[in-house]
């Protein structure tokens, strides 16, 4: 729905932020009744619902509804999924990830015909629940060369006007081991903006060369990183150490992510705090679809100073059968695992999802949302952000730009309140 470059949301409840004492006990988030004026994709004013609005363009009545920023999926393949087709169950990984790449050699092809199908009912599912921004993972390998990465540039084009997107090349089946440097260095010169890895020391067996590869095809494409690593305890926690201190080398500070880093959740609180803080000192973030089993330490993270961001990863795929594409469960389940039940820790943990935005203004920061902040917003049936994580909201509507990209409002105009 593309409405007028110039609204009013009228009747919006948005948070006023927090007010307390630390340790006090707090239950219930203040939340008052506004008018929100949108202009050309912004939030152009904020009034109280009782100021009048004499300006006479159109009002939108949202009737109460609660006013979140829209969520950031930021770990997701959409160029590989069984979505929008006949359900499939996976078979058994005899041999871990070497058994699902195996199944890549043949299923690669197959799904081909129909990624972009595919790949747009993926996104369709994701506006749904709220995410305006797309970090997608690739395959880039001999299998299937650029063809699948063409296929997702072509999905993600068609949704230009509802979100945003980063395409990161991937190389599923191991940078050095399936001998896909050419092809990712070819990758990122036509559309992919981040270049990939995955676990540099079982797929590639060889950490130094991987990440030194990585990094030097970035540097060359003056790309960001995003690199899978699931190798457990200690030999994740060496191959994370080379990273950082190959991005220290290449000043690389602030663009280089770490997806799963699953090692995290073998170690020690003091190994961990030792590399979350050399991760926070570089600006190297992290991304977690927030497993069952070896969860990481998300609040230690948080806590030093890195960046942590969620995803779904994979939707009814051949590597699992799960996911429903709503990073409101996910950041829900991250609050349920890590014990966040009163309402500042619920809160707050929508940042995790948001890209670091909250409503809330717990210890001086800035609060969402400012006047001239892009109008990328969630409508959700709440009566505060800690209910909305802890309930799973529904939502009502998602805007991006100023425009409606899923669900939808009341169109009712007046003149004034």
């Amino acid at each position: 729905m593309r409405l007028s470059k110039s609204y009013w949301l009228t009747n919006v409840r948005l948070e006023n932020g927090f007010t307390y004492q630390e340790n006090e006990t707090i239950n219930g988030t203040a939340t008052q009744i506004y008018n929100v004026k949108v202009e050309n994709g912004k939030i152009a004013s904020i009034i109280l619902k009782n100021e009048p609005i004499t300006d006479g363009i159109p009002q939108h009545d949202v009737n109460g509804l609660l006013m979140i920023p829209s969520f950031k999926e930021m770990h997701i393949h959409i160029d590989k999924t069984y979505y929008g087709g006949p359900w499939k169950a996976c078979i058994p990984a005899y041999n871990g990830v070497r058994t699902r790449i195996e199944e890549e050699q043949i299923l690669l092809p197959q799904l081909l015909p129909t990624a972009k199908e595919r790949a747009e009912k993926m996104l369709d599912l994701l506006l749904s629940y709220g995410s305006t921004h797309v970090r997608t993972h690739c395959n880039v390998d001999p299998v299937i060369g650029l063809k699948n990465l063409e296929a997702t540039i072509e999905a993600l084009e068609g949704y230009k006007d509802k979100l945003s997107y980063e395409i990161v090349a991937f190389p599923q089946h191991g940078l050095l081991r399936s001998n896909s440097v050419g092809l990712i260095k070819e990758a990122m010169r036509n559309g992919a903006n981040f270049v990939g890895g995955v676990d540099p020391a079982t797929i590639d067996e060889n950490i130094e060369r991987s990440l030194e590869t990585i990094m030097d095809i970035a540097v060359e494409s003056n790309a960001g990183i995003d690199v899978h690593l699931h190798d457990p305890d200690h030999l994740g926690l060496f191959t994370m150490q080379r990273l950082a201190a190959l991005t220290e080398e290449a000043g690389w500070q602030g663009r280089v992510t770490v997806s799963h880093a699953s090692g995290l959740a073998d170690l020690s609180v003091v190994e961990a705090t030792s590399i979350a803080e050399r991760f926070a000192e570089l600006g190297i973030s992290i991304t977690s679809t927030v497993p069952i089993f070896r969860t990481i330490p998300i609040p230690l993270l948080h806590e030093k100073g890195v960046k942590v961001e969620l995803g779904n990863d994979s939707l009814t795929d051949h590597w699992s059968p799960f996911g429903i594409g709503d990073n409101l469960e996910k950041v829900g389940r991250l609050a349920e695992r890590f014990r966040m039940i009163e309402e500042k820790s619920l809160a707050n943990s929508l940042q995790f999802i948001t890209g670091g935005k909250t409503p809330l203004n717990n210890k001086g920061e800035k609060v969402w949302p400012q006047i001239g902040d892009e109008a990328n917003i969630v409508l959700v049936e709440a009566s505060c952000s800690a209910e909305a994580v802890a309930r799973r909201a529904k939502r009502a509507a998602v805007i991006f730009r100023g425009n409606i990209v899923s669900g939808s409002i009341s169109t009712l105009e007046t003149t004034n309140i």
